[in-house]
Parts: structure tokens; C-alpha cells; sequence
């Protein structure tokens, strides 16, 4: 691929995956969080599925009590925990600290036996005194952090899901009805535990499309795109752009104001994953003998 179009491609994806947290905290001005991730999710992965009608869809009770369980923990657990951390914290804080499911991989990984190199270890030390420094320096332990630590826990189970069920399931299927799913389940959680409203006005609508459109669909097949014609561990290693990006529009859009100690944290926790991430210049079946389980998610589902 062209390295101009690669680039433009590549910084284009990882921004709208960070526009997502300020884009969710404007839009929780307006309604719940379940219910607006609910929203989000249900018409994302409707639409999506529509567009994969031609691929081989889920047959059997067992392939969807799989989706059902992988929207749980990827679109529930995820976004459900990520959105009501920004009730606490600020949406680039929590873009930060949900980033470090990349880090709880390796130290699993480790646990089950598998050898990482020690760039990759190196890695998850700066990447978790990142966040030490990120969220240690204010001395009070918050609901929000709580929050969005449980979000990162999620991604790193919904990732250990896929591993094991994504070879049975086309890509863009799984991604589409996960979704699906995932909103149908987020929407009976808002009823059940908030008092959901929904306030439509020009506002909370271009949320809404923003979230679904540019946030999940257009960014699930450029990112699918670049996935499939380049380099995976390469084009991975670059998702800490994501957490820069998210700073930088919180504070554009919301105003937030980040202390000096965020900076530092975010930017040691975008080295650690870029160090756990990157394949370095090893050929193309090196790079898949070693590829660690969360770049494997992020080939099959990152949506």
C-alpha cells in the first residue's frame, strides 16, 4: 500500500476510535449511559449486519449463545463500564487507563505459559506505572476509575472469547452481531437499572450518527482494510494514537483540562503499548507465529 494512503488511513481510523470518548460524555448530557451505548450498538450492528447479509451467518443455538456471550463482556462490559467512568473521570483519562487491556494480556498470557520477549515486558512495566502515575497522583480512588479498569478487564476477557471462537465466525458477521446484541442486552440493563431518557435534539442526535456511522462502521472497515493490507503487529502498535487523540478532542470539545501528571501517565502508557505491541521487522509468518492474543482480536473484531 501507497505509504501516504497508509498513513492517512491509519491516522484517519485511530482518530475516530478516539473521538468516541468525548463524543459519549457529550451525549450522556442528553441521556443515560447504558441507553445511549444501547443506541449506539443496536442501530451500528443492525446496519452492519444488513451489509453482511452475503457472508455465512451464525446456525445453531450454540454459535449465537457464543455471540450473546461475547457481546456481554465486548459491548456491555466495555463500553457499559467505559461510558459511566466519564460520570467520575474525564473522557481522556478513561480513554487511558480502558487502553491497558493490552498489558493485562501479556501478564495472562504469562500466567497460562505463554513467552513474550522482553520488549513486550519492558512494555507492560512503563505502560502500568503510566497509569500509577496517571491516576496516583490524585490520591482519592473514585467510582470512575473503578469504572474503567472494569471496562479493560472486559476487553481482555472478550478477548480470550474470540481467540477460541472467532475462526468459526466470518469477521465482519462477528463484529456486526456482537453489536447487535450487545445493544438489545445494554438497552434491557438501562431500563431495568437507570431511569432512561432520551433528550432529541440536534445535539444528541449528531452524537448518535457520529457514534454509529463514523465511530463504528466507517472506522470497523477502515480499520479491517488496513488490517488486510499491511503489516497487523505494525498497524496495531499503533493504536496509542487513540488515547492521544481522545486528549486532545476532550479538550477541544469539552474543555477539559488535563494536569501535567496525565500527560506524562498517558504518554509512558502509549509507549508500553506500542512496546507490547510492535513486531518489529520480522518476516510475515514470524509475525504470526508470534502475534500475541490481542492483536489476533484486533484482526477479527476490532470494532
Amino acid at each position: 500500500m501507497n505509504i501516504f494512503k497508509y498513513t492517512g488511513l491509519l491516522l484517519l481510523t485511530t482518530f475516530l476510535m478516539g473521538t468516541a470518548y468525548p463524543a459519549a460524555k457529550l451525549g450522556m448530557m442528553h441521556t443515560t449511559p447504558l441507553m445511549l451505548m444501547g443506541i449506539r450498538f443496536l442501530l451500528a450492528g443492525g446496519l452492519l449486519a444488513l451489509l453482511s447479509a452475503n457472508k455465512p451467518q451464525p446456525k445453531g443455538a450454540k454459535s449465537w449463545l457464543q455471540l450473546l456471550l461475547l457481546g456481554l463482556f465486548q459491548s456491555v462490559g466495555v463500553m457499559g463500564f467505559t461510558a459511566y467512568s466519564m460520570r467520575w473521570i474525564t473522557s481522556g483519562e478513561s480513554a487511558i487507563i480502558s487502553s491497558t487491556s493490552p498489558l493485562m494480556l501479556i501478564l495472562w498470557g504469562a500466567l497460562m505459559g505463554t513467552a513474550y520477549r522482553v520488549r513486550q515486558w519492558v512494555g507492560v512495566v512503563i505502560g502500568f506505572a503510566g497509569v500509577v502515575i496517571t491516576f496516583g497522583m490524585n490520591l482519592s480512588i473514585n467510582p470512575g476509575t473503578v469504572f474503567a479498569l472494569a471496562g479493560a478487564v472486559s476487553f481482555t476477557v472478550a478477548t480470550l472469547i474470540i481467540n477460541r471462537i472467532g475462526p468459526a465466525f466470518d469477521k465482519r458477521v462477528l463484529a456486526a452481531y456482537q453489536m447487535l446484541l450487545g445493544g438489545v442486552m445494554l438497552l434491557i440493563f438501562s431500563f431495568a437499572g437507570e431511569h432512561p431518557s432520551f433528550e432529541l435534539n440536534l445535539s444528541s442526535a449528531s452524537v448518535v450518527i457520529w457514534l454509529v456511522i463514523f465511530c463504528s462502521i466507517i472506522q470497523f472497515t477502515i480499520w479491517f482494510y488496513l488490517l488486510s493490507h499491511s503489516d497487523p503487529g505494525k498497524t496495531s502498535s499503533f493504536l496509542f494514537l487513540v488515547q492521544i487523540f481522545s486528549v486532545i478532542c476532550s479538550w477541544l470539545l469539552l474543555g477539559e483540562q488535563i494536569t501535567w501528571y496525565v500527560y506524562v501517565g498517558g504518554a509512558l502508557t502509549c509507549v508500553g503499548v506500542f512496546l507490547v505491541n510492535w513486531q518489529g521487522s520480522s518476516n510475515s509468518q514470524s509475525a504470526e507465529k508470534n502475534k500475541s492474543s490481542v492483536l489476533r482480536l484486533q484482526e477479527e473484531m476490532e470494532a
